[in-house]
C-alpha cells in the first residue's frame, strides 16, 4: 500500500507544479497581452508591442493546466450525497467511492488513448496549430500524458478505497 500512496502522491505533486505554472503563465500572457495593446492604442500605434498568437497560447496553456489540475485532485473531487450514504460504515463508504474512480479510470485511459493515437497521426501528418505553428502532435501528446496521470491516479485510488478502505485524505504541502 505504501508504494501505491508514493507513487499517487508524486504524480499529484508533479501535476501540482504544471498546473500551478501553467496557470500563472495564462495569467501573464493575458496581462501582457491587455497593456500591450492599451499601449498600442494610448500612443496611436507608435508603440507596435504586440503578444503574437495569445489566444492560442492561452487555450493550449489552459488545456495542459486543466488536465493537470484534473489528475493533481482525483481523491478529492468526488461529491458524496449524505442521504444515501448517512447510515453506512466509513469503510462501506470508502469502498464505494473506491469502485466509482473505476468509471474515472477508463474515462482515462480512453482519453489518454484517443489524444496519444491522435498526437501520432499529427506528427506523421506534419500538423502544426494555425497562429504560432506549434507542432500538434506536441499537443496532443502532452494532454495524453496528463490524461494517463489521471487515469494512474484515479485506478490507484480506486484500488486504495476498495481494498485498502483508504480515501486518500493525507495533504500534500510543500
Amino acid at each position: 500500500m505504501t508504494a501505491l500512496v508514493l507513487i499517487k502522491n508524486a504524480i499529484e505533486i508533479v501535476c501540482r507544479y504544471i498546473a500551478g505554472i501553467g496557470f500563472f503563465s495564462v495569467m501573464l500572457v493575458t496581462v501582457t497581452d491587455v497593456v500591450t495593446r492599451y499601449l498600442f492604442k494610448l500612443t496611436s500605434g507608435a508603440v507596435k508591442l504586440t503578444v503574437s498568437g495569445s489566444v492560442e497560447i492561452v487555450s493550449f496553456v489552459m488545456l495542459i493546466s486543466l488536465l493537470a489540475a484534473m489528475a493533481a485532485n482525483v481523491e478529492k473531487s468526488q461529491v458524496v450525497v449524505e442521504a444515501f450514504t448517512h447510515k453506512l460504515a466509513d469503510s462501506l463508504k470508502k469502498r464505494i467511492a473506491g469502485f466509482y474512480l473505476l468509471g474515472f479510470f477508463l474515462v482515462g485511459f480512453f482519453l489518454s488513448w484517443g489524444l496519444w493515437e491522435e498526437g501520432v497521426r499529427a506528427a506523421q501528418f506534419g500538423e502544426v496549430s494555425q497562429d504560432l505553428a506549434i507542432p500538434m502532435g506536441l499537443i496532443y501528446k502532452t494532454s495524453a500524458v496528463l490524461s494517463a496521470f489521471f487515469s494512474i491516479r484515479c485506478l490507484i485510488q480506486s484500488v486504495l478505497g476498495m481494498v485498502y478502505s483508504h480515501d486518500g485524505g493525507e495533504q500534500n504541502e510543500f
